[in-house]
Parts: structure tokens; C-alpha cells; sequence
């Protein structure tokens, strides 16, 4: 069998991403595992600015690269240098998502088996404090001269994977760059025993920064399926990037069912607010319909913005939903419209109190009613479904139309008491998506809804 070689190679640009930034500086070195075989180096006209900040870090300026060549001036080169070689890199995906790029834009299209030293280092010397470049050229002796150069970066990167090479005594390198390896996929800060503990069950999991604090929390019918899949692909958008190199660490809790862990992963995003989560942070029900009494014993009912720590009655995605309710509550038990705050009048202010106040007594005790009435028509209910194993049954528990929370209860528990699964479960926050959630699960699946017995 052909010994592979690889083209260890170490790139200088003017951002952090590859689709908005280029390469100012490039070096590949062809090795064999064990020397270098062949060395090329070259600056690189980025034909755009290069930033203060990375002028400061690499010493590379405007001057240096005005008459260097542009990247396709140098595509064929590059093209003929890593083809059919196993591309090497400290922090790998960034120098090849780049090269691929740029050699994509120029006409050559290109892929390669990717290698990186951080995780090769990390499985063959482990223990050690960092495993930066620099760090590990520290702890490991190895020269470094013009760091954050790219000739001096590759060069120092050579020298570590040859030392990696002569001590991988159980062929870590070799299972690392076979084409079906998960591990070269992942995100260079993750340890792959985190993704190797998950399991193919439904559930809902968490990615974690450096500092131990959640990023990002998603749901799934397959934990390790749907994880994978956030780190295959070739999308350079700098979002991605910096989301995949601000992962660190992933746990998870399994679920017995897909609606559970829609239902976990709604009750996360709004208690821990990840900074990757976008959509169900969108997702908020804008307005609510509010009760309150005033000052002079009047009860009001009110249709308004709705507000982090207010409670309401009901919630509503449009304004105009909870005019109509509250309209036709209106008008269903005589409330006195101007005790109805729905809308604002010319000068911007609410509706003013009549000049003829309704006998208070008889005004509130129409509210309550309307209020009896909306509640009577929003039913309490369980979704009893599988467990996570044969000796359990999963439990969610509706509460007067509303989502009271879910759990697990033994399978040899009877369903004559409905009511004392809610011991059984744990309270979680009721939003609107989570009751259009359970209510659109309960018309598909009636069955495996079951009312407390009247």
C-alpha cells in the first residue's frame, strides 16, 4: 500500500472568515511523515485592505503585499502542491476552508483529507496545559521563529507532526484520516468523547463555550444523527465559523418522545437564552389579554403588549386575535365597553371611565364570569405516551389550557386518578408556542389523550 503524503500548510489572511476575508500569505510543505520534501512559500495580494488589528498580529502590511501576486496567479500552484495529499494544519478546518475557497473562486475544484495537529496532539500527548501552536512549541521544545508568519507557523508545524508521527504508536494518525473518520469533522475545540457518548435516542442537547456556558440548544429524533449534522458541510459564513470554534463541550438529556423534546428545547431556549438560537427566541406571543382591578373597585379587561414578568389570562400572536375575544366577551356578558381597554382613542390615550358608572357589584361579577367562561373552555388533559424504557409511560400535563409541565411515571401506574400524574412531573413555563405545540400533538393523536374523570 502507498505510504500517503501530506501537505502541511499554514495560511495568513485579513479576517476570520473565509467568505469575506482572503489570504495575504500562504506556505505548503510537502512531508512524508517524516521530513519535509519540499518547501514553497509566497505573500499573497489579498486586493483589499488589510486591518489594523491584523497588520499588528502578523506584521504583514499594505506595502508588503501591493506587488505580490493575487491568488489566481498562485491557484495552479497551490492546486498542484496539495492534490492527492492529505491536507495538514494546526486548527485544520480554518487554513482548509479557506484554500477550498479561494481555489474554488479561481476555476480548480478541490477536497482533501483533512488532518489536524491540535487533535492529534491532544490524542497522542495528552495532558499537556494548552495546545495552541505556540504552547505546545513550548511544552514540546520545539523551535518557533517568525510565529504568526506563515513560513514560520508551517515550519514549526512540520517539526510537531513529525514528532507526532514518531510517537503515534497505536496509528492514531492513520484511523484520523480515513475518509469515513467522525472526528476529523468536529469542531476543533470539542473532545470527541463528547460526541462519542450520544446516543441515537430522541432527545435535546446543549453546546457549551470555553467558559462552560450554553450556545446553543437544539432538539432531535436521532441525538447523534442531528449533532453530526451541524458539522458537516463547507459553509464558510463567518456565523458558522465562529460557531463551531465557540464549541467546547456538548451534554444532553434524552427524551422519551419527539414532543417532549420540542417541549424541553422551547423551556431551555427561554431560560437559558443561547446566543446561537435565533428562531424560537423570534417566536414570542406579542400580545395578552390582561385583568386588573383600579383604584375605585372597577375590574378592567385589557388587550396589551405583553411584558416578561406580567402574568395575563391568554396570549395571542396578533393584536387583532385578542380584540376579537375580548370584543365578543363584551358583548357575551354585558361588559361595559369602556372598562374594556382595547384600543386607544384620538389623543392617545385609553378609553376614559364612563360618566355613569355601572353598579360595581354587578360589573365584576360579569367579569368574573366572562373570565369562568374562558377557563371552562380551556380543558385540563394528559398526553400519556411511551417511556424512555419498557417499566415507564411519559406524562404531559395540560393545565386549564395551558402547558402545567411532563415527566415520567412508572408503567404499572393506573389512569382511574388522572390527576395524580402531577406528582409525578416536573413544572415548566407555559408559552404559546409550547400550548400550539401540545394541541396541534392532541387533534392528530386523540388516542393517547386522557381527560380527568367529572
Amino acid at each position: 500500500m502507498k505510504k500517503p503524503q501530506y501537505a502541511i500548510v499554514d495560511i495568513e489572511t485579513t479576517g476570520g472568515n473565509a467568505s469575506g476575508s482572503r489570504i495575504t500569505e500562504i506556505a505548503i510543505l510537502v512531508h512524508d511523515g517524516v521530513r519535509v520534501l519540499e518547501r514553497w512559500e509566497t505573500l499573497v495580494n489579498p486586493e483589499k485592505e488589510i486591518p489594523l488589528p491584523i497588520f499588528a498580529m502578523t506584521g504583514i502590511s499594505n506595502d508588503m503585499v501591493k506587488h505580490a501576486p493575487i491568488f489566481d496567479d498562485i491557484a495552479e500552484k497551490v492546486y498542484g502542491l496539495l492534490q492527492d495529499r492529505v491536507f495538514v494544519a494546526h486548527n485544520v478546518n480554518f487554513d482548509y476552508s479557506f484554500v477550498r475557497h479561494q481555489l474554488e473562486q479561481a476555476g480548480f475544484k478541490w477536497t482533501a483529507r483533512k488532518l489536524c495537529t491540535v487533535r492529534a496532539a491532544r490524542k497522542i500527548k495528552p495532558g499537556l496545559p494548552s495546545y495552541s501552536l505556540g504552547n505546545l512549541c513550548r511544552s514540546l521544545d520545539i523551535p518557533i521563529v517568525n510565529q504568526h508568519r506563515a513560513g514560520g507557523d508551517a515550519d514549526a508545524t512540520a517539526i510537531l507532526f513529525a514528532m507526532l508521527h514518531a510517537n503515534d504508536t497505536e496509528d492514531v494518525i492513520a484511523q484520523m484520516i480515513k475518509k469515513t473518520a467522525q472526528d476529523q469533522r468536529l469542531p476543533p475545540n470539542l473532545p470527541p468523547s463528547d460526541f462519542e457518548q450520544l446516543p441515537e435516542k430522541p432527545g435535546v442537547y446543549y453546546f457549551y463555550n470555553r467558559a462552560r456556558k450554553v450556545i446553543y440548544v437544539g432538539k432531535a429524533v436521532n441525538l447523534k444523527k442531528r449533532v453530526a449534522s451541524h458539522f458537516t458541510g463547507h459553509k464558510i459564513t463567518p456565523q458558522r465559523q465562529h460557531f463551531l470554534r465557540d464549541i467546547h463541550g456538548i451534554s444532553f438529556e434524552v427524551c422519551a418522545t419527539e414532543l417532549m423534546a420540542l417541549l424541553l428545547e422551547c423551556s431551555e431556549i427561554k431560560k437559558l437564552w443561547p446566543v446561537y438560537n435565533t428562531a424560537l427566541k423570534r417566536f414570542e406571543a406579542k400580545f395578552g389579554l390582561y385583568h386588573y382591578e383600579a383604584r375605585n373597585g372597577y375590574q378592567y379587561l385589557g388587550i396589551g403588549k405583553t411584558g416578561k414578568f406580567q402574568r395575563c389570562v391568554e396570549t395571542f400572536g396578533m393584536e387583532y386575535e385578542g380584540i376579537n375575544l375580548l370584543r365578543a366577551l363584551g358583548e357575551q356578558f354585558g361588559i361595559d365597553a369602556h372598562f374594556c381597554q382595547y384600543r386607544r382613542t384620538d389623543d392617545g390615550l385609553p378609553n376614559r371611565t364612563p360618566l355613569a358608572l355601572p353598579d360595581v357589584t354587578e360589573h365584576n361579577h360579569r367579569v368574573a364570569r366572562a373570565l369562568d367562561f374562558l377557563q371552562s373552555n380551556r380543558p385540563s388533559f394528559a398526553i400519556v405516551d411511551k417511556g424512555r424504557s419498557d417499566d415507564e409511560k411519559s406524562c404531559i400535563w395540560v393545565e386549564n389550557g395551558h402547558f402545567y409541565g411532563m415527566g415520567y411515571v412508572s408503567s404499572d401506574i393506573g389512569l382511574e386518578h388522572i390527576h395524580e400524574l402531577k406528582e409525578h412531573i416536573t413544572p415548566y413555563r407555559s408559552n404559546s408556542y409550547t400550548v400550539q405545540l401540545i394541541h396541534n400533538f392532541a387533534q392528530k393523536h386523540p388516542r393517547k389523550v386522557v381527560y380527568p374523570k367529572i
